[in-house]
């Protein structure tokens, strides 16, 4: 296909050009890997950038970036090589020196194990950028010494999403010390907390910003980030969200007090004993999706109530037809899904149910986030959601939203309204997630946004 650049593409290929390090807070469907590609090409050209390294979720490094490089008549001479599979796979795909190297984030540490004293790729792009948020990580960790080195051989870094603060403003830290070394938000992440944070809670573990704390960070990060959203650029059909809240049944609603009073519950096929509180927050969530997870045998689950599928028995009956997705979180919801609906499929390795569903042809797909978030065009299926589990993930939560979202339905000139349906089980720890899970959203959005107007 030939590339005509939309406008806020033209800026953010701009960007990347003219900055040696930079963030692209880019909404999903916008076409930020384009945009990249086509900066990254005009800069070979002129022999600033030799060779680019992209780390990314697997799905994304295998498919989306390999993908593009295909999809555009102006990119078809880049060589592109992924690097996953076993060590050795890795190491000769490496060997073969091609211009764009795509790994994925598991591999990042092993990357600079392997070469870090003869790191051959003087650019790197960290797609989905927030996999790097934990400054405890390993992966972050060693890309941080790669990065530090005197004479540092990574000459230019890229950072993407759209997502960048997904569990609030401590998540910026580490992305952003990639970009600058430290410059702008400190060397240290502990001291960077101490300095725009204050512990609250129980023994001080807990930590929150100050009231002058968003715009300060948001300041001193300005002229290093674009951010680009779509509702800005699109006309965007609206996202329906219809909340469905389902009653415990009395039984079910014992054992679930039970549990969340007493950290422990006996059931007929075993013993539920959460020692902990995020044992018990976990525990709490399955009880409220309808099954627990027994503690002798960690692969076998009791269930408790059947609610939540009595729900999304009535939301596919209101579909008529309709194709729907549904995610889930629990192993035990799988199984239970597929016992209640026999027509339901899941995706499989090959792509063949992606391609059936975006013709049309299954009436129901059940999707875990964490592995179909990232790289999935979902939205020519269908355009109908349903959360019928939940997590705390935010990131997760909004990647499969927006599979089938308002963004994706535009650009593939579909003009329908989203329809997402979130099935909560009344008075559990479901409406917490919820709860903290739009309190995220809004910490995120309100940064984007000031991001946004500081660029305009």
């Amino acid at each position: 296909m030939r590339f005509e650049p939309r406008d806020y593409q033209h800026r953010a290929i701009e960007h990347v050009r003219s900055l040696p390090a930079c963030a692209l807070h880019v909404g999903m469907g916008l076409g930020k890997t384009v945009a990249v590609l086509t900066a990254l090409d005009h800069l070979m050209v002129l022999g600033e950038v030799r060779r680019v390294l992209v780390l990314a979720p697997l799905r994304v490094a295998v498919s989306t970036w390999p993908g593009e490089i295909a999809k555009w008549d102006h990119l078809q001479h880049l060589t592109v090589a992924v690097a996953t599979g076993s060590a050795a796979d890795r190491r000769n795909t490496i060997a073969q020196g091609a211009m764009i190297t795509c790994v994925n984030y598991d591999n990042a540490a092993w990357l600079v194990e392997q070469y870090g004293a003869d790191w051959p790729w003087d650019t790197v792009v960290a797609d989905e950028s927030s996999r790097l948020k934990n400054p405890s990580a390993k992966r972050f960790k060693a890309l941080r010494g790669v990065r530090n080195r005197l004479n540092s051989p990574i000459k230019r870094w890229i950072n993407l999403t759209g997502t960048p603060a997904p569990n609030g403003l401590l998540d910026l830290w580490s992305q952003v010390y990639l970009l600058d070394r430290g410059q702008r938000l400190g060397n240290r992440f502990y001291t960077f907390r101490s300095r725009y944070f204050r512990p609250t809670g129980y023994k001080g573990y807990k930590f929150v910003p100050h009231d002058w704390t968003q715009s300060k960070i948001e300041g001193e990060i300005a002229d290093l980030c674009l951010t680009l959203q779509a509702e800005d650029y699109l006309t965007l059909s609206p996202l329906i969200i219809n909340d469905i809240y389902v009653d415990l049944p009395p039984q079910a609603a014992a054992i679930y007090r039970d549990l969340e009073t007493h950290f422990y519950v006996e059931l007929e096929k075993g013993d539920v004993d959460a020692g902990t509180a995020a044992t018990l927050s976990m525990k709490c969530l399955q009880a409220a999706s309808g099954a627990l997870y027994l503690d002798d045998d960690p692969s076998d689950w009791q269930t408790i109530h059947d609610a939540k599928i009595e729900a999304l028995v009535d939301v596919i009956e209101e579909a008529a037809g309709a194709p729907v997705l549904v995610a889930y979180h629990w192993q035990s919801d799988l199984a239970r899904l597929r016992a209640a609906f026999p027509q339901a499929q899941t995706l499989d390795a090959h792509g063949k149910v992606l391609d059936a569903w975006n013709r049309g042809e299954v009436p129901l797909l059940l999707v875990h986030p964490a592995s179909c978030g990232h790289g999935l065009n979902l939205q020519d299926g269908g355009n109908i959601l349903v959360f019928f589990s939940h997590w705390w993930a935010l990131e997760d939560y909004l990647q499969v939203i927006e599979r089938i979202g308002p963004t994706r339905q535009a650009q593939s000139g579909h003009n329908r309204p989203v329809f997402l349906h979130r099935l909560f089980a009344r008075g559990t720890v479901d409406e917490a997630v919820r709860d903290r899970r739009d309190q995220k959203a809004t910490v995120q959005q309100a940064l984007l946004n000031h991001m946004k107007r500081r660029k305009a």
